[in-house]
């Protein structure tokens, strides 16, 4: 069987996420997702106002021309969470395959969401529901499995395509967490079979984000332990006290909103993307809110909340709120403009549960924000965070359990792709004959 592999998106950047595998006669598109820094789409700006192909020419979404060199049909359109560069495109580009959309419960959620905003195209493809743990058949002689993966977001998976020439294991967005704080560990033992069981794996497209970092990824509950001693420690304080993290990271914020509880203040949620996520979980009951948690994503909504805080005393809340990457609509910027009711006086504190992700768009917008955040007196407490990707030793750890033929590098650029390369290259890989660095708009080939 003929096995290809078309690097479509994100293969030159980090973000609009798109690759796409064919096996034989049929084809399966794994993620269609954004670019963040090349559009302001960062938790209150929304693109459906704007064209596919204008998104295109901009470098916003993956442009799919490659896909007409493939020559089989899209059986499905997989997306492995619900971050938006790897779903925000599905409401661009998904209308031109006649394919259902598969994705796990939750990233489903997400996805019919996106679909709703969308006020261009009526994308009216299926949408199919799968847990990790189960497969269904692509074609004839092929069939799709997910496997339970952690990340910075609930219900991520690492999808496999089993074909009659090895796996396909798409590796994007994960690590190797042993003690989660929502959801169960990583499926290495899956992994681990997949590995070892029939042709076992032809190729794996991995994640290169932390690939020049030493060491191992910890885990989530290392972050909520360092969230609560930190918290804790301004149990005293008789000001402001403010959290900002990534609004999708649902484990992140339920762990704010149980330590604000126990120093005595009551958490509430502001930015509509914050509303959003915790709000999808909530409702799927995959996260144990308090009854009266308060989330407000309107602006009108965010202001009232503001005014309530201010006139019943800062001391007595923790608003969790959006703006970690200091995006100029979020909450935080506008805080720090003084652009809401809500005064920062000398003192009080500002919880970053988040990383500045390493680009210069996001780099420079956070600056900024702290920047005015200090101007008004705020004390910033930075980098309360654990990533969502592998470090060098889960890389190893991954290819020790899939030992697969062909490793191709993703979810970044050039600079990256070396790093990973010089990794898997001490594990016995070459670059050209089963380490395939590839940019966007590219096929490899793997079997003829």
């Amino acid at each position: 069987m003929e096995i290809e592999i078309a690097t479509i998106g994100g293969y030159e950047e980090v973000g609009r996420q798109m690759t796409a595998v064919r096996a034989g006669d049929d084809v399966v598109v794994f993620d269609m997702g954004l670019n963040l820094s090349q559009v302001l789409i960062h938790d209150n700006v929304e693109t459906e106002q704007m064209h596919s192909l204008d998104l295109i020419d901009m470098g916003a979404i993956p442009d799919d021309r490659v896909m007409s060199e493939l020559e089989g049909d899209v059986q499905a359109i997989v997306p492995t969470h619900g971050h938006l560069d790897h779903i925000g495109a599905l409401s661009k580009l998904a209308h031109r395959y006649n394919a259902p959309i598969v994705a796990s419960p939750f990233t489903l959620e997400l996805v019919k969401d996106e679909i709703e905003s969308e006020q261009k195209f009526g994308v009216e493809n299926d949408l199919v529901e799968m847990e990790a743990g189960e497969t269904m058949p692509i074609g004839e002689r092929c069939e799709l499995e997910f496997v339970h993966v952690t990340h910075s977001i609930i219900d991520a998976i690492n999808p496999v395509l089993h074909t009659p020439e090895g796996a396909i294991v798409y590796g994007l967005d994960k690590r190797l967490d042993h003690d989660p704080v929502l959801e169960d560990p990583i499926d290495m033992k899956r992994f681990r079979e997949i590995g070892r069981e029939d042709e076992g794996v032809l190729a794996y497209i991995e994640d290169t984000t932390n690939a020049g970092r030493k060491g191992r990824t910890a885990s989530e509950s290392v972050a909520r332990r360092e969230l609560q001693d930190t918290i804790h420690s301004m149990e005293d304080y008789d000001g402001g006290i403010v959290a900002t993290t990534f609004s999708s990271h649902v484990s992140r914020v339920s762990s704010i909103i149980e330590f604000a509880q126990e120093i005595g203040r009551e958490p509430i949620l502001l930015g509509r993307s914050m509303e959003r996520y915790s709000g999808t979980a909530e409702r799927m009951g995959r996260v144990n809110f308090p009854d009266n948690l308060g989330m407000f994503g309107h602006r009108k909504s965010v202001d009232r909340a503001f005014k309530r805080i201010m006139n019943e005393g800062k001391e007595n809340f923790l608003p969790i709120v959006t703006g970690h990457q200091g995006e100029p609509r979020a909450m935080l910027t506008r805080m720090g403009r003084g652009e809401t009711p809500y005064d920062i006086e000398s003192g009080d504190k500002v919880i970053f549960s988040a990383r500045v992700i390493p680009e210069p768009t996001n780099e420079g917008q956070r600056y900024q924000s702290e920047q005015l955040l200090r101007m008004q007196g705020a004390r910033i407490y930075d980098d309360i965070h654990v990533s969502g990707h592998l470090r060098e030793e889960g890389h190893y750890e991954m290819l020790n359990a899939l030992q697969p033929q062909h490793v191709i590098p993703a979810h970044h650029d050039l600079e990256h792709f070396g790093k990973y390369a010089r990794l898997a290259k001490s594990e016995g890989y070459e670059i050209g004959r089963d380490l395939h660095l590839s940019d966007n708009g590219n096929i490899i080939q793997l079997v003829e």
